[in-house]
């Protein structure tokens, strides 16, 4: 059995930072270093004061230390985790990319009167765990020891479990809509049609390799795993780790 040093080594670069930050802003928000409201996301001091690190910072706050904040950075430790180390293996400008993409889908989606939210950082959670559920549509997943179901449900459940127990909706249903849309973008339409809406930018491999974060990428070029009929609900086939 791994220490947790070890376990904490081992994880892939891109969840490990990702997970490290929010920790670590929520344990500096407990310990007063400062207040929430110089970090969320507030669209009029972004344009009229120029505080553009709000476009950044609001995607590192998961609430404050609780079972909910708990619960969050297990989600990153287990679906990012499993993500990282699967579909995206030795893909990691490729994962960034995802990531990126999704925070900027977010920011556009909250300058929605309807959408906003002041903190993103669960719905990039959401986001993740909406791509593992459709990357492992068939694997078993067990909600809180009452019901088993399909991974492909899961960002549903989770989302009526939230729903139920009074927390917001609309962060929960911002991480699904910018998963569906980053998942159809370079699954999906490309399946359907052959074409890829949807590539990562150079800039984001030259920045992964300058800074030579995760394994290197493999020289040829990427191979998608077989499909079958039904791909749309389907998924692809990756073994998941334990």
């Amino acid at each position: 059995m791994s220490s947790p040093a070890e376990y904490y080594q081992s994880l892939p670069p891109i969840s490990k930072a990702y997970g490290t930050l929010c920790l670590l802003f929520t344990a500096a928000y407990q310990l007063g270093v400062f207040d929430v409201v110089h970090i969320a996301l507030i669209y009029k001091l972004v344009f009229s004061r120029f505080q553009v690190w709000r476009l950044i910072t609001n995607f590192f706050f998961l609430g404050k230390f609780s079972i909910n904040f708990g619960i969050r950075l297990l989600m990153i430790a287990r679906y990012g985790v499993q993500l990282e180390k699967g579909p995206f293996d030795r893909r990691t400008a490729d994962f960034l990319w995802m990531i990126l993409f999704g925070a900027f889908s977010m920011l556009v989606l909250s300058a929605i009167p309807i959408f906003w939210s002041p903190f993103l950082g669960i719905s990039l959670v959401f986001m993740l765990v909406y791509v593992w559920s459709r990357e492992f549509p068939n694997a078993q997943i067990n909600i809180y020891g009452l019901v088993t179901l399909k991974a492909f449900y899961l960002p549903w459940a989770m989302l009526a479990l939230d729903v139920i127990f009074g927390s917001p909706l609309m962060p929960d249903l911002l991480g699904i809509i910018a998963g569906h849309l980053y998942y159809f973008l370079t699954v999906l339409h490309p399946l359907a049609t052959g074409k890829t809406l949807l590539k990562t930018p150079r800039w984001v491999h030259k920045l992964v390799a300058r800074w030579r974060i995760g394994a290197p990428a493999p020289t040829n070029n990427r191979v998608q795993p077989e499909r079958t009929s039904g791909t749309a609900f389907r998924g692809r086939s990756y073994r998941l780790n334990d």
